[in-house]
């Protein structure tokens, strides 16, 4: 029996092999007919578009769910702006929580703020009242916790990264993130995580790619996730990341072995590994690598063995580079154009050179990448030149660049780090701090959508066209429509930037495969 047939009609279609097409019929999941609505065939259900913008719909190509349904209903930290402001909100907060809870924050920034001294653990622990509390930092490779949680972890003290004013890095960041997690019941992360899909389905997302692993989830965090892919939500394709675990990748349904394995750490909290020294931390300190090429090489044969997609999280230089000096050996024994073929993939690629570049172009590596990083970063006055100095900022997550020699990339927001915001992470893409690594937002949208399905081999995809998966998003937007996109740029160039004050597309409708996942007004 096949399903009721849906024409829509009476749009603007984002359709490049037919620019006049207003209207597209929906058949068994897939496009039937695209065309003039006049010439429309008859359908099942009509729905009228109402001159609305009809695109494919995007892929959020990193993001954490269960944290991000976490940080939509926990504490938000993104807008405090000193150490009293966030003790403060933790003190709000867990005024409503039972005495033995433990409190969930994240987002906190220190680089945004007047003083950046950060409170100890010791106050903490007062504001919250004597509970056990963990705050992420935007980048989630630090954390701020309290005494009480630190005390309820006494093996902490001996891991690396270990500090008693309780901001944790490395090793007793992940020990202790583990144990704050450890309190959130199976249920609380069910309802987190379709609470994610929800809402990245309300935005017009039709598909994420989940970066998971020992170190970032568990395994039943992670098939619980899968399970619940497609089901009225978005469509989830699972990485995990953990070294020289391409078989246990495949048994837990992963599509690669790879997404947040850590070739090194973040930005935010100075662990990024770079080749010159940060300039506002402990002199001489260049971050923390912590994979050998040696290793790089060993997980990508091993990928191999297992027909799997391989990938690192890699951010900083000298991080970047290890990871090719891996690659260069694994195509040593495989042939490089077995390496190309297998699309693996770098998360984030943030400080890159000319010649890292071209080794992505060499080994066919997909750059994931995350635009809104430049746009609340990047530049001048920003988090970045304090750690890095201008120069170095101006010249980070060069998009422009790599998409200008053929990088394969696709976008994401890393979410929770970033929240979810397709057309903004495009925007972001095309308003670069730096003029000279700007997309254009058709090149932008492309990596956001096309790429992010090319990504996980699924070339077919992201697409208006005969035949093609029917998924899509329908938009309305507010300032207009050119050659089959949105207006995202002020028309003034002096207005153009990571602040354009221009407002973006608000989603009406998505949909996966012909099904309705998300429709504006419905409960």
């Amino acid at each position: 029996m096949t399903n009721p047939s849906t024409l829509y009609r009476g749009g603007v279609l984002h359709c490049p092999a037919d620019p006049s097409a207003t209207a597209l019929l929906v058949s068994d999941g897939r496009i039937a007919w695209l065309g003039a609505s006049p010439d429309a065939p008859a359908a099942d259900r009509v729905v009228d578009l109402d001159g609305a913008l009809v695109t494919p719909a995007f892929v959020d190509a990193h993001v954490h769910a269960t944290d991000t349904g976490l940080a939509l209903s926990g504490l938000d930290l993104a807008g405090v702006r000193s150490a009293g402001e966030l003790l403060d909100a933790v003190a709000g907060f867990a005024a409503a929580l039972p005495a033995d809870a433990v409190v969930l924050g994240h987002g906190w920034d220190e680089s945004s703020w007047a003083a950046p001294e950060l409170p100890d653990a010791a106050a903490v622990d007062r504001a919250a009242g004597g509970r056990r509390v963990y705050l992420s930092q935007a980048s989630i490779h630090s954390a701020l916790v309290s005494s009480a949680l630190l005390a309820a972890v006494p093996e902490v003290v001996s891991a690396a990264g270990y500090d008693a004013s309780g901001w944790l890095r490395r090793d007793a960041h992940h020990v202790v993130r583990a144990a704050a997690f450890a309190s959130v019941t199976r249920s609380q992360r069910v309802a987190a995580q379709r609470a994610a899909l929800a809402h990245a389905a309300s935005l017009g997302i039709a598909a994420v790619h989940e970066c998971g692993g020992p170190e970032i989830s568990d395994e039943e965090d992670f098939t619980g996730l899968l399970g619940i892919s497609g089901a009225g939500l978005p469509e989830v394709y699972g990485y995990w990341g953990e070294l020289g675990g391409a078989a246990r990748a495949r048994e837990l349904g992963a599509v690669g072995a790879g997404g947040d394995l850590f070739a090194d750490g973040a930005l935010g909290s100075r662990t990024a590994h770079v080749s010159a020294a940060y300039l506002d931390g402990e002199p001489g300190a260049c971050g923390h690598g912590y994979v050998s090429a040696e290793q790089v090489r060993d997980h990508l044969l091993d990928c191999a063995a297992h027909g799997l997609q391989g990938g690192f999280h890699a951010i900083g230089d000298a991080a970047i580079g290890t990871v090719l000096e891996g690659f260069a050996a694994a195509a040593r024994t495989l042939g490089v154009e077995r390496v190309r073929a297998a699309r693996h993939r770098v998360e984030h690629a943030e400080i890159m050179s000319k010649r890292l570049i071209a080794g992505f172009v060499e080994y066919g590596i997909v750059a994931s990448m995350q635009p809104a990083f430049d746009r609340l970063w990047g530049g001048a006055g920003r988090m970045y030149e304090s750690r890095l100095g201008l120069d170095r900022s101006l010249a980070s997550n060069p998009m422009g660049a790599m998409h200008g020699v053929g990088v394969a990339l696709a976008f994401g927001s890393d979410s929770p780090v970033t929240p979810l915001d397709p057309w903004g992470s495009v925007r972001a893409a095309a308003a670069h701090h730096n003029p000279s690594q700007r997309m254009s937002v058709r090149a932008a949208f492309a990596a956001h959508t096309r790429g992010g399905w090319r990504a996980v081999h699924l070339d077919n995809e992201g697409v208006l066209a005969l035949g093609a998966p029917a998924t899509f998003a329908v938009w309305e937007t507010p300032a207009g429509v050119d050659r089959g996109l949105p207006v995202l740029l002020a028309e003034d160039p002096e207005l153009r930037g990571p602040e354009d004050p221009t407002p973006l597309p608000r989603c009406r409708r998505t949909v996966l495969r012909g099904d309705v996942i998300y429709e504006e007004g419905s409960s």
